[in-house]
């Protein structure tokens, strides 16, 4: 069946330089996944943290579903997030050694499931994000050209 995007973080590309990225599965609750079709979320306020041996997204925003009544929850709860055991200590390892970030890059649907692309990315410093500005001018400019 594929990948349909629901989401991207597109700042996240420009404030971390992307080193690896992992799929996660997302823990949700009721009607959520409602939303998520609808496309009724956002993933750019949000970061991962991993307490307790479990990785968690916070402030990701899943909008109430407007047809469901009866259940009240939080748009902005902490949702855990699923991972393999070997991934996970590999990131945890990485994270230690070379001070890395977990980053969340996209919210997509595989197979009707809501899965989330996660990178490890390491901070750019302001010259690095001036670098990345001039290169997309460039290439804008590359393509005015040719599309003339």
């Amino acid at each position: 069946m594929g990948e349909h995007v629901i989401v991207k973080n597109k700042k996240a590309y420009f404030n971390y330089e992307i080193i690896e990225t992992f799929e996660a599965g997302i823990v949700l609750n009721g009607p959520e996944i409602k939303s998520i079709r609808a496309k009724e979320t956002s993933i750019n306020e949000a970061f991962i943290l991993i307490r307790r041996g479990r990785v968690e997204i916070l402030n990701m925003t899943i909008k109430k579903y407007e047809y469901a009544t009866n259940i009240k929850l939080d748009p902005d709860r902490n949702r855990y997030l699923l991972l393999h055991k070997k991934e996970l200590q590999k990131i945890l390892k990485k994270i230690q050694l070379e001070n890395l970030t977990l980053i969340p890059l996209r919210l997509y649907l595989k197979d009707n499931l809501a899965k989330l692309e996660i990178g490890l990315g390491r901070g750019k410093k302001n010259i690095d994000k001036r670098e990345t500005i001039k290169k997309r001018d460039v290439e804008r400019k590359i393509a005015k050209i040719n599309k003339i």
